[in-house]
């Protein structure tokens, strides 16, 4: 992984040993966005530098980095992640001490710079022989090229999307509105939770950057009086800023989609995403003796 250094944050080995810890503090599991708050707190990153953008500015630097992180913790089985994003420690990752937590990056490096020494020499002249820590990890190829289409869609095609992804979660009567001067709101919804419904008022952003707090406080006021939830789906990020006033105390929460998210909602509702599950066997042989 050749990583862009940034002299506000700090190596990835602090990015280890912060994960493992807030991860075992939340009971052994979180989710992404738990983990980048608990991170963040713990290596006392200031808003700012939480928002230093890599590449095209769709994540930022520290969520990239978060990411190559959970995939050595994976690769080191000392992490592992559900269908629903949700990470937890192994019984491994609980072993391990702060020092190989720390170690952990090195160590994979050197073990895949051997192995991919060991491929080159039996299949000689062959360039394109790479070693997987120079690909993105998994959970960023992935809804990068996701977000991508998606960003090609125009306005309208877009709001369409988000409609149809609100259906597939449980919303009835949702509707993309689509006025002008009406604060942001793209469209209204009803969310059956059980014997419970709830009025709901939606904003989408078709948006590479991310959204900040001045936005989250404009389409509240706009809801105020007019719904019991707010929502708002984008394909970019939102600030530290911006999910602290979404649930600022004594002010109705909103509810927040990014990029990722999003991402996470079309391959659950099947969405234009299909997963592949490769077929494994394997060969009982003390049931077969049993027999």
């Amino acid at each position: 992984m050749a990583r862009i250094k940034h002299s506000q944050l700090p190596p990835l080995s602090e990015y280890f040993v912060a994960a493992m810890e807030c991860i075992k503090k939340r009971g052994g599991s979180t989710t992404i966005e738990e983990m980048e708050e608990d991170v963040a707190d713990k290596l006392r990153l200031s808003d700012a530098v939480r928002a230093i953008p890599h590449g095209d500015g769709r994540r930022s630097q520290f969520q990239y980095d978060l990411a190559w992180v959970r995939t050595y913790l994976k690769w080191g089985n000392a992490l592992e992640n559900s269908e629903r994003g949700i990470w937890h420690i192994t019984k491994k990752g609980r072993e391990l001490s702060e020092a190989e937590l720390r170690g952990l990056w090195a160590r994979i490096v050197t073990e895949q710079r051997e192995q991919r020494k060991q491929r080159a020499q039996k299949i000689s002249g062959k360039e394109d022989d790479r070693s997987r820590q120079e690909q993105p990890p998994q959970e960023i190829d992935w809804k990068e090229k996701l977000l991508d289409v998606v960003l090609s869609l125009d306005s309208k095609a877009f709001e369409r999307l988000c409609q149809r992804v609100l259906r597939e979660s449980g919303f009835i009567k949702v509707e993309v509105t689509g006025r002008t001067n009406d604060g942001g709101i793209d469209g209204v919804g009803v969310l059956r939770v059980n014997l419970l419904s709830f009025h709901v008022l939606f904003q989408c952003k078709k948006w590479k950057s991310s959204v900040g707090a001045p936005v989250i406080r404009d389409f509240r006021g706009a809801m105020m009086g007019r719904a019991d939830k707010g929502l708002v789906l984008t394909t970019g990020t939102f600030t530290a800023d911006a999910r602290k006033e979404a649930t600022r105390d004594g002010a109705p929460a909103i509810d927040l989609i990014d990029g990722d998210s999003l991402c996470d909602l079309l391959k659950l509702t099947k969405i234009g995403v299909s997963v592949a599950f490769i077929e494994q066997i394997k060969i009982d042989e003390a049931a077969l003796k049993s027999i």
